[in-house]
């Protein structure tokens, strides 16, 4: 997959279907646009993903959405930082001199409510018109829904803020995760605990609240379940940095170095801190019982 920030360097292409966005967490719905795109890819066109990136707080993070899109079968994806130029860049002339001069745009497809160029005068029906002029086809696609509710990058948010990663993986299609590379701790979990792996999630990273998760965690092909807490350790000394520490059920192997990928199935508490290391131990057997309880019915459930 080819990939651009700069609009100025996008790549010409012979011809190509289009999806516009900010795509920031590949929700169902931005799924269902992306598929469209794909779709025309048995026509000759390349599939393009044109994101209007704001670099805030992400469900997904840089890497992590270029990764998906690479996977999804996306042929360049262009994540433009929605700059002074392109907030006041008429939606005519974007059309004009991005969709028709560099990309050749042949189809586009956009959500039911999607705005774009200066003070958000572009919709669908001004794409559909220029279409006609251009000699392009526009498709508006009926949004994704969550009973009434439109299935957004807003409605995820809110249930991830809530810590309800079961909602949200609903909404996403797959489990909420977050990856990283294992990092040295300080060791206190392997001296007076249990064994542990630590990550730190990228800045632009938004994480669900600080508390401990069941998980699961994939090394490569390597897989295991455990339990995940995210913040900052307050019983051991307490973090600068919001970390994800987990510990995997019956691995022993050394894994640092090693990038790690956790997903998130169910909260089970809030983070707290305790009196001493012997109630905080106390309380992880807890977690780690209730962790593989669930796996258990999960297993019985899919057996059945």
């Amino acid at each position: 997959m080819d990939y651009q920030k700069n609009i100025e360097k996008i790549p010409q292409v012979l011809r190509c279907a289009v999806t516009l966005g900010k795509f920031d967490g590949l929700h169902r719905g931005h799924q269902k646009l992306i598929q469209r795109v794909l779709e025309k890819k048995e026509q000759g066109l390349s599939a393009v993903v044109f994101a209007f990136d704001q670099s805030n707080r992400m469900i997904l993070s840089h890497e992590e959405r270029r990764a998906k899109l690479e996977t999804m079968g996306v042929d360049l994806f262009l994540e433009c930082p929605l700059n002074e130029r392109l907030r006041h860049m008429l939606p005519e002339v974007f059309v004009k001199e991005i969709l028709v001069d560099r990309l050749h745009v042949g189809f586009l497809a956009v959500g039911q409510d999607f705005r774009f160029g200066y003070e958000r005068k572009g919709n669908a029906q001004l794409l559909q018109k220029m279409g006609q002029q251009y000699d392009f086809q526009v498709e508006v696609i009926p949004d994704e829904t969550d009973g009434k509710r439109k299935i957004s990058s807003t409605y995820v948010r809110e249930q991830l803020n809530e810590g309800k990663v079961e909602k949200v993986a609903e909404l996403l299609g797959e489990y909420f995760s977050t990856t990283g590379e294992v990092l040295h701790g300080r060791g206190l979990g392997h001296r007076k605990l249990m064994p542990t792996t630590n990550l730190v999630p990228p800045k632009e990273k938004l994480m669900p609240p600080n508390g401990v998760y069941i998980t699961k965690s994939r090394f490569g092909d390597q897989q295991f379940h455990g339990i995940t807490n995210v913040g900052y350790k307050p019983t051991v000394g307490a973090e600068e940095f919001l970390g994800v520490e987990t510990y995997l059920f019956y691995c022993d192997q050394n894994l640092y170095g090693q990038k790690s990928v956790v997903s998130f199935l169910k909260f089970l508490r809030p983070e707290r801190r305790f009196d001493s290391l012997e109630k905080l131990k106390a309380q992880l057997m807890a977690d780690i019982e209730k962790a593989q309880n669930y796996f258990e019915e999960t297993s019985k459930n899919v057996d059945c």
